[in-house]
């Protein structure tokens, strides 16, 4: 037996010591992991990814009006950051977004991890999940510019990869089922982000400017952005599940998909070029966001 404790305490020798210790150390790291993420350069990047978020929603928006207009392109992520490529600073602006996207990544997961810990139960597991599931997307389209920085990407690398990843579940036990609820849940995604600018309930994340006209003007621009958003992954959500239950993947085609749908529904030319204009609504809006989200 050995003493622990200023010698007052009997234990195994080096047990609790070592045992101490090394929880000390892991909460020694935690606090650094989280004054890192929590650091103003971080959240001035991070904040950069709100607008290249908004970027990218702005080319998707655009694409889709040219589509509506019988022009060419792919309306979806993988597209926009295809024009964003074709600019003469393409390079720099791929390489940019990346750390601004990856950056946002890294504060939304820091939220997942770290925050609202001091929330009821469930509050806070619905909040953590919130926070993990924006660090997914913001990790993906991190992903997708680092590919087109590289050389590796294409503009219709989401489309097909969307049929491929299809292809592979369902040819897997549970296929059909998981992909039907991944339909499903995104079509669910999408109602929410429509009820959630109908309401208005993304003022809750915003400092408001203090001008009425100014306020009337972000009020505007999120109400029309969150529908449209929500109306686009409606339409992804539902190609997947029928996708699914029809058992034709090539179907499962992503955001792209979904507003090529919507183009071939009666009066879809002008549905797709209102989809469109919102989702250039909810571009402005999240470089509005990057000024004035509460962090």
């Amino acid at each position: 037996m050995g003493l622990c404790g200023g010698g007052t305490q009997i234990c195994a020798p080096g047990r609790r010591p070592e045992g101490s210790a090394i929880k000390r150390e892991l909460e020694d790291a935690a606090d650094a992991a989280e004054d890192v993420t929590n650091s103003r350069a971080l959240e001035l990047m991070a904040r950069a990814g709100f607008a290249v978020s908004g970027l990218l929603h702005f080319l998707v928006g655009a694409i889709a009006i040219r589509l509506a207009m019988g022009g060419s392109g792919n309306a979806d992520f993988s597209g926009a950051v295809s024009e964003l490529a074709s600019q003469p600073a393409g390079p720099f602006l791929l390489w940019a977004s990346f750390a601004a996207c990856a950056s946002l990544a890294i504060w939304q997961a820091s939220d997942a991890i770290f925050d609202y810990n001091r929330l009821p139960t469930k509050d806070k597991a619905g909040k953590k999940a919130t926070a993990a599931a924006q660090a997914l997307v913001f990790a993906g389209l991190s992903l997708t510019l680092v590919s087109f920085a590289m050389g590796t990407g294409s503009g219709g690398d989401n489309r097909q990869s969307a049929s491929d990843i299809t292809v592979l579940v369902l040819k897997a036990p549970g296929g059909v089922i998981l992909l039907v609820l991944v339909g499903l849940g995104m079509a669910i995604t999408g109602i929410i982000y429509a009820v959630r600018g109908i309401k208005k309930a993304f003022k809750k994340h915003l400092t408001m400017p203090a001008s009425p006209t100014a306020r009337t003007a972000v009020t505007v621009l999120g109400v029309a952005g969150y529908v449209a958003k929500g109306i686009v992954l409606l339409l992804a959500g539902a190609l997947i599940a029928i996708a699914a239950l029809g058992a034709h993947p090539d179907q499962s085609t992503g955001l792209d998909g979904g507003l090529r749908a919507l183009r071939d529904q009666p009066f879809g030319v002008y549905l797709l070029a209102a989809v469109g204009v919102g989702l250039i609504c909810y571009g402005l809006y999240m470089v509005v966001r990057a000024r004035l989200a509460k962090m």
